[in-house]
Formats: C-alpha cells, structure tokens, sequence
C-alpha cells in the first residue's frame, strides 16, 4: 500500500505560479511511476505529467510542455509539480498518483493504482 498526500494548491492569477508537492509514504515504490492528474469541473479526470521514481524519465501532456514541470526529492520521498505561466484552464482539482508498472508513458487514470485526495489549484483571469 501506497499513501499519497497533496499539499500547495491555492489560487492564482494568470501567469503566475504554484508548486505542488506530493508526500509519499508506505511500501517500497522505488520502482513506481509517479504522476499528476487535474480534473475540472464537468470533465474527466486527465494526465499532467509523470516520472518513474528511479531514473527519472519523465513525460508531459502537450498542454503543459514548457510550463510545468515534475521532479522528486528521493531522501524526503516528495514528488513536485512546478507550475509556472498558469493559464485560467489550469484550474482544476489536481491529483498525486502512482503507478506499479514504473513507466512514466502510461497516461490514462486506470494505469494508476494509488491516489492522494487532491488539491484545489485556482488561476483567475
């Protein structure tokens, strides 16, 4: 078992930015991949981006290339989401998620096995 808690959401005025940190913590998930996920109201829940734990290999969704980026602190066992040049449809519920198989290529909320309880990221226009 895996537990994944959120933390550093907010709100936000366009262009701005906000680092999202995610707490780790239960079974060894060395070999994980970790992601984001957001969902907006009225929408299915998407991919933002994710990394395999170790190693690092990385992979973003075309709508935050650029701006956002995903990292992980091994010794506080913490994965980042660094978002910067916020736009007003980044707002959405954002999620922590991860994922046994260890590659950062899947995309789809089904391939993610653990959860945190997301948090509120806000962009105001």
């Amino acid at each position: 078992q895996v537990q994944l808690v959120e933390s550093g959401g907010g709100l936000v005025q366009a262009g701005g930015s906000l680092r999202l940190s995610c707490a780790v913590s239960g079974r060894t998930f060395s070999s994980y991949a970790m992601g984001w996920f957001r969902q907006a109201p009225g929408k299915e829940r998407e991919f933002v981006a994710a990394i395999r734990w170790s190693g690092g290999n990385t992979n973003y969704a075309d709508s935050v290339k650029g701006r956002f980026t995903i990292s992980r602190d091994n010794a506080k066992n913490t994965l980042f989401l660094q978002m910067n040049s916020l736009k007003p449809e980044d707002t959405a519920v954002y999620y922590c998620a991860a994922d046994r198989s260890g590659s950062p290529y899947y995309t789809t909320a089904y391939d993610y096995d653990y959860w945190g309880q997301g948090t509120q990221v806000t962009v105001s226009s």
